[in-house]
């Protein structure tokens, strides 16, 4: 193979990326695209899928001009939010509807319905996941009952998370998805190869929608000729909370991350040992290369870096995020307030959909930089919470490796290190999930012979020891306690 760098398609929740690697993992450029967020009711959250193929193409565009032209490209490695859902016509790859997105809830009714008929074990049991409208088969089934234009397709619906969709715009035509995107969409069962026939009896999704489920590394597809002045493979493929694990190189059992984004995201690596949480947490597939999987115990939180994006953007506290450091640092504790940040409602390991968020502790010496801290604080206090459900599921972290855009906030990063007590650990490369993305399209084109030597691409990393008293850290979390009590009530 001629080409000597990988490029990278990053499908986030708020934009759409692409970057440009060298095959020592040095970043040689990027191009991002905001993505718009539509909410049409409250509580739904919609992507505009034409919007999303029209920036990967035209960022990708500009990546592969910059490398030199696509014969210097020598693969391709694809990134992406992960449980939302695309629906499209397979004689053109046009979007038929919105693509529901994974934060919407729209179907809460339904898994709420699901688990008073007593689904949710078996659901569980086979998926490592949970019944809540996170997860994309409860979207896919509303959809088609919902949507007439989906019927109105017939055999020419297809349906796929948005790495299988651009797979298929990229290449033409190939519909297929990789191990760790199916896991997440609760059709598939967790420890075999395939769709599980019960669970999409379950959730009412017929099979010849769906893709074929491969490999995150190895040779998926070939973009066409026409797209980018040449054919580029795509060899590596993954969502983005399992891109990240790769990317901090957390590639042995026990070795654990978290990715502070619009969500949060906390896996843990357990090799090959399907992990079964009694708390609350998910099992999930963390790569599968050579038909061999690797799974990873999570733990999902809905509202993090979206929290101070509402802080700007609609409360209009702050001008920049950026901001929020030096608010935080401007007072000296928090002065009593509390945020818990169920604007989507909570994630693990409370998993209440209907709960929704609190700001506690208010008086009239409270700031705008008490609530911007409070903010912060959130991130660390329900962290805290994810920690302790992993120890009770016997997978308690060592140290703590943190990626996303949030952590480039050097007060965040200190405060995460204090309230859990353990190391944390953050890349000077902080764009992880693209890094993981690069390493699973080099090891799938043979630049590299396995992961562990891909790692090789991540760079040096700065470390945060804790420093705050523990009286001091046990004051910050009873009150915590207390603030989350009234939204679990």
């Amino acid at each position: 193979m001629s080409g000597d760098h990988i490029l990278v398609i990053d499908e986030g929740t708020t934009s759409t990326r692409a970057m440009l690697f060298d095959e020592a993992g040095e970043c040689l450029g990027s191009c991002q695209r905001a993505l718009t967020q539509h909410y049409p009711e409250p509580g739904l959250v919609e992507h505009d899928a034409e919007e999303i193929w029209s920036h990967t193409l035209a960022c990708t565009r500009e990546m592969v001009a910059k490398a030199g032209g696509a014969e210097r490209i020598a693969a391709i490695g694809i990134t992406n939010q992960r449980e939302t859902i695309v629906f499209w016509d397979r004689r053109t790859g046009k979007p038929l509807a919105p693509a529901i997105v994974w934060q919407d809830r729209r179907t809460a009714a339904v898994c709420e319905a699901m688990k008073a008929e007593g689904h949710e074990p078996t659901v569980q049991a086979k998926t490592g996941l949970l019944l809540d409208p996170y997860f994309s088969g409860s979207k896919i089934g509303w959809a088609l009952r919902h949507w007439p234009q989906l019927a109105e397709a017939g055999e020419n619906l297809a349906v796929g998370t948005v790495e299988s969709y651009l797979v298929f715009r990229l290449t033409g035509g190939a519909h297929v998805s990789d191990a760790t995107n199916a896991s997440r969409t609760a059709l598939m069962a967790i420890g075999s190869s395939g769709w599980d026939d019960g669970l999409l009896e379950l959730f009412g999704v017929p099979r010849n929608i769906l893709p074929e489920i491969v490999d995150c590394a190895g040779p998926i597809g070939m973009t066409r000729p026409d797209l980018f002045g040449g054919p580029i493979p795509i060899t590596g493929m993954a969502g983005d909370q399992q891109a990240a694990t790769i990317g901090q190189a957390c590639l042995d059992e026990g070795q654990t991350k978290a990715t502070f984004g619009t969500g949060a995201f906390v896996l843990a690596q357990t090799g090959r040992r399907l992990p079964q949480s009694r708390n609350r947490l998910l099992a999930t597939v963390c790569w599968q290369v050579d038909g061999e999987r690797h799974y990873a115990l999570e733990g999902s939180v809905f509202v993090a870096g979206s929290l101070v994006q509402w802080l700007r953007d609609d409360l209009g506290l702050i001008g920049t995020a950026a901001e929020t450091e030096g608010l935080a640092r401007s007072v000296s504790d928090n002065g009593g307030v509390y945020l818990v940040p169920a604007l989507s409602g909570l994630g693990a390991p409370h998993w209440r959909p209907a709960a929704r968020g609190l700001v506690a502790g208010l008086s009239f010496s409270s700031t705008k930089a008490h609530i911007a801290r409070a903010a912060l604080e959130a991130m660390a206090h329900q962290t805290h919470d994810l920690k302790t459900a992993f120890a009770a599921d016997g997978a308690d972290w060592a140290e703590l490796r943190i990626d996303g855009g949030m952590v480039a906030n050097n007060w965040m990063a200190q405060d995460l290190a204090d309230m859990l007590g353990i190391e944390v650990e953050r890349p000077h490369f902080i764009e992880t999930t693209a890094m993981g993305a690069a390493m699973l399209a080099g090891v799938g084109a043979g630049l590299y012979p396995t992961l562990h030597a891909a790692a090789a691409m991540r760079r040096s990393v700065e470390r945060f020891a804790p420093a705050i008293d523990p009286a001091a850290r046990q004051v910050r979390l009873d009150g915590w306690a207390e603030a989350l009590s009234r939204v679990l009530q």
